[in-house]
């Protein structure tokens, strides 16, 4: 008993004058750490500083944006940085910009632009998937087309923001079976990386003769657009879905209903059937039904950006693009 009360207590002193010790010890890293901090050396400063958080508005349903490529690239006849050019979209009310330009600039100039503008950009594209198609019987074509991609997703995922458009190719370049193979089989290489940057593969419904009948009446069905989507068994493809480019072809509502949760964003054009032609938005020789596509989105519960792809300019035309979408969505 006494050998155990005796090593107690030398365990109890021993116990006591390290934790007098491992105090001294951390006031002083903590003292030096102050220290550090307050000299202002730069070799004593970490080499990365955070970044500011650019967000876009919180509460809304629906976003509102444009095309990088609706906004001009100078005033008054002098050239602007693209910084400059974000903020002139800002300036004209939006919510935000979707980056189509990504295939002109590094990944570093467009977080640069985001970063300096401090306008959220929510999307990227590449328009040179028009030349350098996933549906091509050249193989590097198709090579350079991924290789496009992949750096949109990038660009996306600098700028902060949630996908990356696509059109996929054209139907001329084979039989619908052949083209669509080709064109899965690329896109499925992608997939991996879009996944580790949280960045969705979004097929825009474009003219180019592919998922629908081109020369056929309209009221057609989007069935063969969503066959593809799904075809993929991924949460990390969608649709971008242009309204005012199937207008012509179908009914706004029921391809929203059919499209349900694969309509992750929308591209918003007017287009006249009567005429057909594509015009603004809303205007008097827009014929596309804005109050079904409004009872569509809230069928299927949408909200999320909505980006328009008209003509462009400075602010003003911006301004009235942004009035007329509102128009069109109710907002």
């Amino acid at each position: 008993m006494r050998n155990s009360t005796s090593n107690s207590g030398t365990s109890g002193s021993n116990r006591r004058s390290f934790l007098t010790r491992s105090a001294v010890t951390i006031g002083a890293a903590s003292a030096l750490s102050t220290t550090v901090i307050q000299s202002g050396r730069a070799e004593d400063k970490p080499q990365a500083s955070l970044s500011k958080l650019i967000t876009p508005p919180e509460g809304k349903r629906i976003l509102l944006s444009c095309k990088l490529s609706m906004i001009k690239g100078d005033v008054d006849g002098k050239p602007i940085t693209l910084a400059q050019r974000l903020g002139l979209a800002k300036q004209a009310g939006f919510d935000g910009v979707d980056f189509d330009e990504a295939g002109r600039f590094t990944v570093e100039e467009a977080r640069a632009a985001v970063q300096e503008s401090g306008v959220f950009c929510h999307n990227a594209i590449n328009h040179d998937h028009w030349n350098k198609r996933l549906t091509s019987a050249n193989d590097e074509d198709r090579k350079t087309g991924v290789a496009n991609i992949a750096h949109c997703l990038r660009v996306a995922h600098a700028i902060g923001g949630s996908g990356v458009l696509i059109v996929i190719g054209r139907g001329a370049d084979g039989p619908e079976s052949e083209i669509n193979d080709r064109a899965r089989n690329e896109i499925k290489t992608l997939l991996p990386l879009a996944a580790s940057l949280g960045q969705p593969i979004l097929f825009e419904n474009v003219w180019n003769q592919m998922h629908y009948d081109h020369d056929a009446p309209p009221e057609q069905k989007p069935t063969r657009f969503i066959e593809f989507v799904d075809s993929f068994k991924s949460p990390w493809v969608g649709m971008y879905y242009d309204i005012g480019n199937h207008w012509k072809y179908g009914q706004p509502r029921e391809w929203l209903n059919a499209f349900g949760h694969r309509a992750v964003k929308l591209d918003v054009k007017g287009f006249s059937r009567a005429k057909n032609k594509f015009v603004d938005i809303t205007s008097a020789e827009d014929d596309l039904p804005w109050d079904e596509v409004r009872k569509g989105l809230d069928d299927i519960g949408w909200s999320g950006w909505t980006t328009a792809e008209v003509g462009g300019g400075g602010v003003e035309r911006l301004t009235t693009v942004r009035e007329q979408m509102q128009k069109a969505f109710g907002v």
